[in-house]
């Protein structure tokens, strides 16, 4: 075998482990005529990135020579696995003690564990320290949310770079979302500020700094700082973009997130397939039917529907969109689907009321061995109640418990109060409530609240609001249900009561919010905002349509109508 041979081989051991085919990567290192330490470094490298600790260890066992790089990578095998005394017993082996990689690894395995103890006692007992070292410790403690004991470290060190400072700023970031300084709509920003203040004194910013500032500030919840920053970077990378497109995402930025992956096209960059992901789910969310196929199309054309992501996005997408057809079609084109696919199928059943249908995909998946999972309980759940099988429904949460040993959410519960409630099955939801061993959610009690008002329970809807009052104290909502019920039954004392109620906690509505495609733009209106997108024009197609349907034999060009827009 040539050199040449040689480095190919290396290559490409290393891109098959690291793609998940770890035994074609150990048939082609078995088949090779020469090895070098690079050929067995990679193939335990390899064992490492596929979390296989025992063929790593068994490999390094029979290796002919092994340099500082093949010991490093062993400890991380140990410590990745938890298994922290074997790395220890290892660390202790390693012939080169000046070595930092092999020290670092084991700094860093006790650390991510929050064995800070530990760490420190390792990196006191190190004869040499590099920035790696203290670094890694820094790692640790922010990645855990010490960050008192972070400020005091980052304080200790004598030289800091970009990674120092990045930790640091992603540290306080993390930590306030973490400890719930800031949620989402309540712009206490307190601990967000310390992590401006301390990316203000960084020496050199990289995107990395940039990009978890835009990553705080939209787990924080405060997209409009998070967009300040973002469009203040000088450069922006694919990971800035996609910080930004999946804060809009996460915080319910539906056509925010759309308009910037057009942005993204305007500037020349090319999504991937987090970005895809994304926009999809934007459009799911949306309902926007046109523009989710004109991103599937983009898909198709970016080369990125083999990914696994994208695909299971675009499944949930077409089902949301009522377009179960195309999600089964895209489902059946994935070649190796995961519990994601079954589960977004099975929600896009139950979504549209296609109960047997998601009963058929449930005993496909395991006829397949597919193990079912919380979430997929929640489709059956989800299912049964939108079909109005009761029976169905309660054998399918017997199965989960007993059969697959799942603990019942809050979630399943919700689905389980709703079906029964559908039923009229007050007091069957009602002792479900009861028997809970999780707590009852606001959806929860709001289920029962509604079938209570359907069924007219009276004074089971009430105790459903008065708990509702409690965990909702400014939902209006709940008040307003809660006082129709009581006005049908004519209790005029007890409406007036709900009402003062209302008024002193202070509970009020958010406006209603509706959307409509219109040649291919999404156009969203909210109640009482007659300055939006020209009323009169809308109002003459409503009129329009209005005399349209009280005369079935009037003939009338809607597409003249709708040229007014």
């Amino acid at each position: 075998m040539t050199h040449k041979n040689l480095v190919t081989y290396n290559s490409m051991i290393s891109v098959l482990a690291k793609n998940a085919r770890i035994s074609h990567a150990r048939q082609l290192f078995d088949k090779m005529s020469l090895r070098n330490l690079v050929s067995w470094n990679s193939m335990i490298a390899g064992y490492l990135h596929n979390n296989m600790v025992e063929e790593a260890r068994h490999l390094f066992d029979i290796m002919p020579e092994r340099d500082n790089f093949s010991w490093a990578l062993m400890i991380t095998c140990y410590t990745r696995k938890g298994k922290l005394e074997k790395a220890r017993e290892l660390l202790e082996l390693v012939p080169d003690k000046l070595d930092t990689a092999c020290w670092n690894a084991m700094i860093a395995g006790y650390a991510k564990k929050g064995k800070f103890n530990d760490a420190m006692k390792v990196f006191e007992k190190m004869p040499l320290k590099d920035l790696v070292s203290y670094n890694s410790m820094l790692a640790g403690y922010t990645q855990n949310g010490k960050m008192h004991l972070a400020l005091h470290f980052f304080d200790r060190m004598t030289e800091k770079n970009e990674v120092s400072w990045n930790l640091m700023v992603a540290g306080v970031s993390w930590t306030t979302i973490i400890n719930g300084y800031i949620r989402v709509g309540y712009s206490q920003s307190g601990r967000m500020d310390e992590a401006l203040d301390l990316f203000r004194q960084m020496p050199i910013k990289n995107a990395v700094s940039w990009n978890t500032m835009i990553s705080g500030y939209a787990q924080a919840g405060q997209m409009d700082r998070a967009t300040e920053v973002f469009q203040a970077m000088e450069e922006r990378n694919i990971v800035s973009w996609n910080s930004l497109i999946s804060g809009f995402l996460q915080n319910n930025l539906y056509l925010e997130t759309i308009k910037s992956l057009v942005m993204m096209g305007q500037e020349g960059k090319k999504p991937d397939q987090s970005t895809f992901a994304c926009a999809v789910s934007a459009c799911a969310n949306l309902a926007s039917l046109q523009v989710g196929k004109q991103l599937h199309e983009y898909i198709l054309k970016s080369g990125y529907m083999n990914d696994l992501f994208v695909s299971n996005a675009l499944i949930s997408m077409y089902a949301k969109c009522g377009r179960v057809q195309n999600a089964e079609q895209v489902f059946s084109d994935i070649e190796y689907v995961d519990l994601i696919s079954w589960n977004s199928l099975i929600s896009g059943y139950a979504l549209n009321g296609y109960a047997n249908e998601a009963f058929k995909v449930f005993g496909q998946m395991l006829s397949e061995q597919v193990v079912p999972d919380e979430v997929t309980f929640i489709g059956m759940l989800s299912a049964c109640s939108h079909a109005g099988l009761a029976n169905q429904g309660l054998d399918f949460f017997k199965c989960m418990i007993e059969d697959f040993v799942i603990e019942p959410l809050a979630e399943h519960y919700s689905c389980l109060v709703d079906l029964l409630g559908r039923m009229g099955r007050l007091e069957e939801a009602f002792n479900t409530v009861r028997g809970m061993k999780v707590k009852a959610n606001a959806g929860l009690w709001g289920s029962l609240l509604g079938a209570c008002r359907v069924h007219k329970n009276l004074e089971l809807g009430r105790f459903a609001a008065e708990r509702l009052f409690e965990l909702e104290p400014h939902n209006a909502s709940n008040y307003i249900t809660l006082s129709n019920m009581l006005a049908e039954a004519g209790r005029w004392e007890e409406v007036e009561r709900v009402r003062i109620l209302m008024r002193d906690k202070r509970a009020g509505k958010q406006p209603g919010c509706s959307w409509i495609e219109v040649q291919n733009q999404i156009q969203h209106f909210l109640s009482h905002d007659p300055a939006k997108l020209r009323p009169e024009n809308i109002h003459i197609i409503l009129n329009t349509l209005a005399v349209h349907m009280r005369d079935q034999y009037n003939i009338y060009d809607m597409k003249s109508a709708f040229d007014i827009l």
